[in-house]
């Protein structure tokens, strides 16, 4: 990447190195090692062997060496090598500092849940080797969120002695708690999640991925019922047109966002006065000018 760099003329470009996940169990290849304790071989020595004589050894087996031993690594009928259980979070150190060291920028490395201890605890394993190391994390929409901050707070509580007798921990999501002082603990925590996770865990940039593939669905669903019922074309006008025109934006004018304008130029510069425009005086479009 580098390399495509100075081929390109790039002189700013960034590379974000996405780790292995911190929750993936499995994968579709051994790494290449030629010496004992390379980088190679200290990625398969999370791999799930166990040790095998040479006259236990079957046809078409993957076998590996050891520490002097032969080692058969649990393969999968679908082919896939499985990792001992609880190496997620060494695998993905190991990962994020190789990556670091061979000319990444910075490190997009996956969990299992929104936790800034359990982040935080990684990212400052990589800068005992790496100082300056930088993280991007995905605020990813994969998460229940109000499930695992209710959690985190249930928990929290609970290490510090509190009465939960009120509270379910595996029914957190249910609307029943809205509004309870947990639920509003949590929707805090939800909200200085990027402030804390940057400054307790070292987070550089915070992404979000596929936000507007989730409001659209959303929209669009809340949209059809009210259409399709009583509101009718008011759950059209009052929660959108309205809001749209409102807060100023842009796509109301949707022929706009079309190239329409570019397109009357584009005729009225080769047809002059006889250039039958789309944005005449009488389109809908005027309808919504400032």
């Amino acid at each position: 990447m580098r390399y495509a760099f100075l081929e390109l003329g790039v002189d700013d470009g960034v590379i974000v190195a996405r780790t292995d996940s911190l929750g993936a169990g499995l994968t579709k290849q051994i790494a290449v090692t030629r010496e004992a304790g390379d980088l190679g071989d200290r990625y398969n020595s999370f791999l799930d062997c166990e040790e095998v004589s040479a006259n236990e050894i079957g046809h078409g087996e993957v076998l590996i060496t050891r520490d002097g031993k032969l080692m058969r690594p649990k393969r999968l009928p679908s082919n896939l090598f499985q990792f001992r259980p609880g190496t997620g979070e060494d695998r993905c150190v190991l990962d994020g500092i190789a990556s670091l060291q061979h000319g990444a920028d910075l490190l997009w490395i996956e969990t299992e849940k929104p936790h800034i201890g359990q982040i935080g605890g990684m990212v400052k394993r990589i800068r005992e080797v790496i100082p300056n190391a930088k993280l991007v994390y995905n605020n990813s929409p994969s998460f229940n969120w109000t499930l695992n901050f209710r959690q985190q707070v249930f928990d929290a509580w609970q290490a510090e002695g509190r009465d939960l007798a009120a509270y379910d921990r595996a029914k957190l999501m249910s609307v029943v708690y809205d509004g309870t002082e947990l639920a509003e603990e949590a929707d805090e925590r939800n909200r200085t999640f990027q402030r804390d996770s940057a400054r307790e865990a070292g987070i550089f940039h915070h992404l979000i991925t596929l936000p507007t593939y989730h409001t659209a669905a959303l929209s669009t669903d809340n949209l059809a019922r009210e259409y399709f019922g009583e509101q009718g074309m008011l759950g059209y006008v009052k929660n959108v047109q309205r809001e749209e025109i409102r807060q100023g934006i842009a796509c109301v004018k949707h022929q706009n966002m079309a190239g329409s304008d570019i397109g009357d130029d584009h005729k009225e510069y080769f047809a002059g006065d006889a250039a039958l425009k789309a944005g005449g005086t009488h389109n809908t479009m005027n309808q919504f000018a400032a």
